[in-house]
C-alpha cells in the first residue's frame, strides 16, 4: 500500500470535506454553500441535471478555480489556495469527461510516466524505459484494468472505452487518496461499457471515489452514498435507496423530461 494510501486509511474524519462552498460568477450563483465530506474509502456519487454545477464543484475541488468563499480540507488540511498540481501530489486526483492522453504514447509509457511524476521524478522516456521494476508495475496495473493486450500499441489506435479505462489506470497510477471521476462512461458505446463497470467495481477499498456521472446504471450499481446537486445547491444525500425514493430527486429528474413530452432518460429506472 503506498505511502498516500495508508495515509487515506488511517485518517480520523473525512478525507475530503467542503465547508459552505461558493462560487460566483458576477451575479451568477454557480455553487451555493456546498458542503459535502467523503469518509476513507467511500464510494459517492454526485448527480444532478445538466447546469446543476457539478463541474465547478470539481473544478474547485481540483483547485482549477478558486472558491468565492469557503474551504476544502484534504485528510485535514485545508487545499483551499493549493495548486492543481500541489493537490495531485498530495492525492486528490481526477479523471476527465473528455479524455486527457497523450495519444502518440502506449499505455505502457504513459502509465510509467504517471508514477513517477506521482513520485516527484522527471526524465525522459528512454531513461524511465531503462527501470524494469517501473515496467513490470505499470504492466501489473494495465494488466488489472484489462488493458495488458494493447499496452504497446499507440493510444491514438486504442478504441474509445479502452482509453477511458487508460485514463483511470493512469489516475490510479498516481497513488490517490482520493479519486474524481468525471464521467467515466460519457461517449462510450454500448458493447464497450461492461469492461468499465467492471474495473470500477474492483477499484482499490481504501481509495475513496467520488463519481460524477448521468448514467443512473452506474451510479445505482457503484455508490453507497449519492449527493444531488441542484441550481448550485445539495438537494439531498443518501443511501442509494433513499435517493430513489426521494420525492424532490424525482421531482428534478422525472419531472423535466415529462414537461418536454419525451420519455424517462435512460438509466432513471433507479429513480422510479
Amino acid at each position: 500500500m503506498s505511502p498516500a494510501m495508508a495515509a487515506a486509511k488511517n485518517t480520523a474524519g473525512p478525507v475530503l470535506a467542503t465547508h459552505a462552498l461558493n462560487k460566483r460568477f458576477g451575479g451568477i450563483a454557480a455553487t451555493r454553500d456546498v458542503s459535502l465530506r467523503l469518509e476513507g474509502g467511500a464510494r459517492h456519487a454526485l448527480i444532478g441535471p445538466n447546469g446543476a454545477g457539478k463541474t465547478t464543484l470539481i473544478n474547485q475541488l481540483t483547485g482549477v478555480l478558486a472558491p468565492s468563499s469557503g474551504n476544502i480540507e484534504l485528510a485535514g488540511e485545508d487545499i483551499t489556495r493549493l495548486a492543481p498540481h500541489k493537490r495531485v501530489r498530495r492525492g486528490l486526483v481526477r479523471t476527465f469527461q473528455i479524455n486527457q492522453l497523450f495519444a502518440q504514447l502506449t499505455p505502457l509509457q504513459s502509465v510509467c510516466l504517471a508514477s513517477s511524476q506521482s513520485r516527484g521524478a522527471t526524465g525522459a522516456w528512454r531513461r524511465l524505459g531503462a527501470d524494469k521494476a517501473a515496467l513490470e508495475q505499470s504492466a501489473e496495473l494495465l494488466e488489472r484494468f484489462r488493458l495488458a493486450d494493447v499496452m504497446r500499441e499507440k493510444t491514438a489506435r486504442l478504441a474509445y472505452g479502452k482509453r477511458r479505462l487508460l485514463e483511470v489506470a493512469l489516475a490510479l497510477a498516481c497513488r490517490p487518496r482520493v479519486l474524481l471521476l468525471d464521467e467515466p462512461l460519457a461517449g462510450v458505446p454500448d458493447g464497450e461499457r461492461a469492461d468499465i463497470m467492471a474495473t470500477l467495481a474492483a477499484l482499490p477499498p481504501e481509495v475513496t471515489v467520488l463519481l460524477i456521472e448521468h448514467d443512473m446504471d452506474l451510479v445505482f450499481s457503484f455508490a453507497s452514498r449519492i449527493s444531488v446537486l441542484v441550481d448550485g445547491a445539495l438537494l439531498a444525500e443518501g443511501t442509494p435507496a433513499e435517493i430513489g425514493a426521494d420525492a424532490r430527486v424525482r421531482a428534478v429528474y422525472l419531472g423535466e423530461s415529462h414537461e418536454a413530452g419525451s420519455h424517462e432518460p435512460t438509466g432513471c429506472e433507479g429513480l422510479s
